[in-house]
């Protein structure tokens, strides 16, 4: 075969630095833009990108030639020195050390989709806790809750 053909599809979770609520309403569509901007920029598509102020979640589709890890240290990164240059906070913003990355299949695109564009009623029922613990065990991903979250 003389070409490579790939469809890597993930849906991507992260939180604010000690989960803090940091993230307004006021600008939160500009985060979102922004983070949409990194994943363009390193020749990806971003599908969704959604969440409420104390994390995000991003579906994503990646160019091959990228390395999973330094996408979302790019991400982080990046959005990271967007919000503090842009004086949104009168604190420093962060992101937590860590994220969660779950491969998507094509078929079950539209309903991560969906998931992502229904975080503000979801959360009216479930902490982001909840919902990441959920997501390593539908992932079937093998975790020390002690060490989660930081």
């Amino acid at each position: 075969m003389s070409h490579s053909y790939t469809n890597l599809l993930f849906h991507l979770v992260f939180s604010t630095k000690y989960r803090q609520p940091l993230i307004q309403t006021a600008w939160q569509p500009q985060l979102h833009q922004y983070l949409g901007g990194i994943v363009q920029s390193l020749e990806g598509t971003p599908l969704e990108i959604g969440g409420i102020a104390d994390h995000v979640h991003l579906l994503i589709s990646i160019h091959q030639k990228h390395c999973l890890m330094n996408v979302l240290r790019d991400l982080k990164a990046n959005s990271s020195k967007w919000v503090n240059e842009s004086a949104f906070l009168e604190t420093r913003f962060e992101w937590q050390r860590g994220y969660g990355a779950f491969s998507v299949s094509q078929s079950q695109m539209g309903k991560v989709q969906r998931y992502i564009q229904k975080q503000e009623t979801h959360h009216q029922r479930h902490s982001y806790s909840d919902e990441f613990l959920a997501l390593l065990n539908a992932h079937q991903i093998s975790y020390d809750e002690r060490f989660v979250f930081d």
